[in-house]
């Protein structure tokens, strides 16, 4: 699993720093993205399905801070 910790960025920094990262990866890698603005919580994962990925999970690991995993699936 491959780790983004991008705490300070927004929108839409958010999505296209996670999206560069996870070209990178193989199919089938997980790419954990943690991060701390709240509006990215909803649109990384919802811009991340629309690019054909696999959203795994979203959590909530204290307060203000998300962690959201991700499947490369293309």
């Amino acid at each position: 699993m491959k780790e983004l910790d991008i705490r300070g960025e927004v929108c839409p920094f958010t999505f296209v720093k996670s999206k560069l990262v996870l070209e990178q990866m193989e199919v089938g890698q997980v790419l954990r993205v943690i991060l701390d603005y709240p509006p990215s919580v909803e649109n990384v994962p919802k811009s991340m399905r629309e690019e054909g990925q696999e959203v795994l999970a979203v959590n909530r690991l204290e307060e203000g801070v998300w962690e959201i995993l991700i499947r490369k699936a293309k």
